[in-house]
């Protein structure tokens, strides 16, 4: 059903007078009067009756006025609604982050949340691997990811990242000496199916340092890991922004060897239209 159709209706029913209404709708008389008969032929009633003191509602067009009334009020909130949006200042922000950007990612989420709180925005930890796919697939709208990204995806370089060695805090551990540590204590490592990126850093900065270790998987989450740690399971090679969250009983060791570096991003996918998404980037480039 025609929208028209139904603000015609109200504004003659408040007004009275085709002449009136159709003055405030910026139509003919003739163009009105087409418009309400197409609209109670739709409906099926008559919806007003002339008379010497102009257009009155019959008993039918009473009844339909007031829900007409809340159909438009809904109608121009969700126009009103549906503006916001696509200005980018309200709806739901669904981003994601790792352990690298542990601290720049909330604290880029609180800025943005006090430029526009009407926004609902959710932090998730995801794998970088995981954010991409998300990202291609329009389920993440932007992630704090390790670069470099798959097409089509785009990105912006916000820091380097490299690792650092989680021991135990009882261990004393000799920077200069990873490989005597690697002999004593077993290199656990998050399962690669949750964490390949870091897999894969941690394959090439033994590699890079002609060092060799014990590698087990033992956990699927960074949290499960640091824990076996502090209980004397092993030891890790993890990024260093796990600096910001260890818990009681881990130690890092900052290895002397040549580092592995990486850069860590925000990342988006430019094949899809998002204001929210951008006005979040444009706050991040101020």
């Amino acid at each position: 059903m025609d929208i028209k159709l139904l603000r015609s209706f109200v504004t003659l029913a408040e007004l009275g007078s085709y002449h009136a209404a159709a003055e405030i709708l910026c139509l003919t008389q003739p163009a009105l009067t087409k418009q309400i008969q197409a609209l109670e032929h739709q409906i099926g009633v008559s919806l007003f009756r002339r008379g010497r003191h102009g257009s009155m509602l019959t008993l039918a067009g009473k009844q339909l006025y007031a829900k007409t009334g809340e159909l438009l009020k809904h109608f121009d909130d969700f126009q009103e609604y549906t503006s916001r949006i696509r200005e980018g200042n309200e709806g739901k922000l669904a981003l994601g982050f790792g352990i690298s950007s542990f601290q720049l990612a909330p604290a880029w989420v609180h800025t943005f949340r006090e430029q526009f709180p009407n926004v609902e925005v959710s932090l998730n930890d995801i794998p970088s691997n995981m954010q991409c796919r998300m990202l291609i697939e329009g389920q993440l709208q932007a992630g704090f990811i390790r670069l470099p990204m798959p097409e089509p995806l785009k990105a912006k370089v916000l820091m380097e990242e490299k690792l650092v060695l989680a021991v135990p805090a009882s261990v004393q551990a000799d920077p200069a000496n990873i490989q005597r540590i690697l002999e004593i204590h077993p290199l656990l490592q998050i399962n690669p199916r949750r964490g390949r990126c870091l897999a894969e850093q941690s394959a090439l900065f033994l590699k890079l340092n002609h060092l060799s270790a014990k590698c087990s998987s033992a956990a699927d989450d960074i949290h499960s890991l640091l824990a076996l740690i502090a209980a004397g399971n092993g030891v890790a090679l993890l990024p260093s922004g796990i600096s910001h969250f260890l818990p009681t009983g881990v130690s890092i060791v900052q290895p002397e060897e040549s580092h592995a570096l990486w850069q860590i991003g925000v990342a988006w996918n430019p094949d899809i239209k998002d204001a929210l998404r951008d006005s979040f980037l444009q706050m991040m480039a101020a």
